[in-house]
């Protein structure tokens, strides 16, 4: 396609990607009210509705033959998830304070999703062997997210004490009113606008890419990853400013558990990866270093402006190598 044609393509599937995640993550949210869903547990399905463009867009790329973009773009969106939720949450709310307990359940499970997600990326360990230890890293935690009050008391001290702190970093300040008929009936056609406005933009991504010798990698981690994570940044800035920045950080923690294990490790067990440029190499323990030095900085009384400063900077280190590079 011509040039104009891929950017009117390009944008236009970006707008109905975008504004299709918002309407399914709305629509996920009441019909976990409905159900009776922990405040946790409905963060993390929120947090999939949010990820939709994500998620989509790396399987486009994956399905369409383009590896380094589908890879690129899980593990560049969790690299900007910890920018934009965490460091720019910090920045607007003030001190993000982070019930300790609660952070070493959730942050402990984000590090090994994360580390899972790099040796993935990196052809360390097989698509089969990270489907298997991703689920057995993330169906406990979700079913601990999904306890309420009565039957956490079953749980033993630390592991009580974790759940509750992490339910309640995750509380909102708005809650959606219960689903309806025609809200379920609304998830299949947003779900299916989601993945076809990521079809046409990772299409006209690459036909871009190609036009003007842009790398792979470069399209899939900075651009695709960067303009795929505006529901989740809009969504940070909002509880940012309402001054629920635990919030932002348990919805940035369980994004990038969802891109890892539904948009890398589910894709790559039916269609495989291929093999893994040293940028690529680069990109991938970057994401683990992000959210180990995010999380790490969590203790101790929460993220200030100063670390989330900090983290917003090392970003703009991580996509000049890559620019560099590509």
């Amino acid at each position: 396609m011509s040039a104009p044609v891929a950017v009117l393509v390009f944008f236009g599937g970006l707008a109905l990607t975008v504004l299709s995640s918002i309407v399914l993550a709305r629509e996920l949210d009441r019909m976990g009210e409905r159900l009776g869903f922990s405040e946790a547990l409905l963060g993390i399905v929120t947090a999939l509705g949010a990820d939709a463009p994500e998620i989509s867009s790396a399987v486009a790329a994956l399905v369409t033959g383009h590896e380094d973009t589908g890879v690129g773009v899980v593990v560049g969106s969790n690299v900007f998830n910890i920018a934009a939720l965490l460091g720019l949450s910090a920045v607007i709310a003030g001190p993000v304070l982070i019930h300790a307990h609660g952070l070493v359940l959730n942050g402990g499970v984000a590090i090994a999703v994360a580390l899972l997600g790099a040796l993935l990326a990196i052809n360390v360990i097989p698509a089969a062997a990270a489907f298997a230890l991703g689920l057995l890293i993330i169906v406990p935690y979700v079913a601990l997210s999904a306890l309420h009050a009565r039957r956490r008391e079953r749980l033993p001290g630390f592991l009580r004490a974790a759940v509750a702190e992490e339910q309640q970093d995750a509380r909102r300040d708005e809650f959606a009113p219960p689903a309806t008929g025609t809200d379920v009936l609304t998830v299949v056609p947003a779900l299916a606008a989601v993945v076809g406005g990521a079809y046409a933009m990772v299409a006209a991504a690459q036909s871009l890419g190609d036009r003007w010798d842009i790398s792979d990698v470069l399209i899939g981690t900075v651009v695709l990853a960067g303009l795929t994570g505006i529901p989740n940044l809009l969504a940070a800035v909002r509880l940012a400013l309402h001054g629920r920045g635990a919030a932002c950080v348990s919805e940035s923690l369980n994004s990038n558990n969802a891109n890892i294990l539904v948009g890398l490790c589910v894709p790559a067990l039916v269609l495989g990866l291929g093999d893994p440029s040293g940028i690529e190499t680069f990109a991938a323990w970057a994401m683990v270093g992000m959210t180990a030095l995010a999380v790490a900085l969590g203790f101790g009384g929460g993220l200030t402006r100063r670390e989330g400063s900090a983290i917003i900077a090392l970003y703009a280190v991580f996509v000049a190598i890559l620019a560099l590079a590509g």
